[in-house]
């Protein structure tokens, strides 16, 4: 049963990849020059230090890009981010999420009590259940798609981010949101399928456990 969910992700995820829009291609020094709406909450380098908004350095750029498009057009809602974006071009989108791809993300860290619990579930997910292990498509260090869009002819918008290091509150707060469905921009839903099975405990171990991952 675990394999038939597994391989029914592994179809969606390239079903995805055919049907999705394109990488973007910004300049990173414009992005760099642009940045500077940014730094409020994200600060220069992209490493925020409020755990409630997230690091964006060393984020894959497709990602950051669908993710504005969505704040801009309304799809993911978020009072700050709107209003931000609302005077941005596509070009400036583009610049901004290749800029934010070349900085280093900031190690992080997690609850210790919870990473065992935490580590369980990215790893496994949860026997006979939808909850699919994270790995599968964020990688075992978290470092998201980067290694399928860099292998692709013409890649589309990834599926998973990077998530190394993130911050365990951000990430805890977004996995809530994709469970009641007040977060749903994920590609096809399949955030929300799995996240839907899973309890505040168990959101608040994997969290601990993705900001202790170091990527690379």
């Amino acid at each position: 049963m675990t394999k038939n969910i597994l391989g029914a992700v592994s179809l969606s995820v390239s079903l995805l990849f055919a049907s999705s829009p394109l990488l973007a291609a910004g300049n990173i020094e414009a992005g760099k020059e642009k940045s500077k709406v940014c730094m409020a909450c994200h600060m220069a380098d992209g490493n925020s230090i409020n755990p409630e908004w997230p690091k964006i350095a060393g984020q894959i750029p497709s990602y950051v890009v669908k993710q504005l498009q969505d704040f801009k057009s309304g799809k993911r809602v978020n009072q700050i981010m709107e209003p931000i974006l609302a005077p941005l071009s596509q070009q400036d989108i583009e610049d901004l999420a290749a800029y934010f791809a070349t900085q280093q993300v900031a190690p992080g860290s997690g609850n210790s009590e919870l990473l065992l619990a935490g580590e369980k579930l990215y790893n496994k997910g949860i026997f006979y259940t939808t909850v699919t292990a994270c790995t599968g498509c964020h990688g075992a260090k978290g470092n998201g798609n980067a290694a399928w869009e860099k292998n692709l002819a013409a890649p589309p918008t990834v599926l998973a981010p990077a998530i190394a290091g993130q911050h365990a509150t951000y990430t805890a707060n977004q996995l809530k949101a994709f469970r009641s469905g007040e977060r749903s921009n994920d590609v096809g839903g399949v955030m929300q399928k799995i996240v839907d099975k899973l309890t505040d405990e168990q959101i608040e171990a994997v969290s601990a456990y993705i900001a202790s991952l170091g990527g690379v």
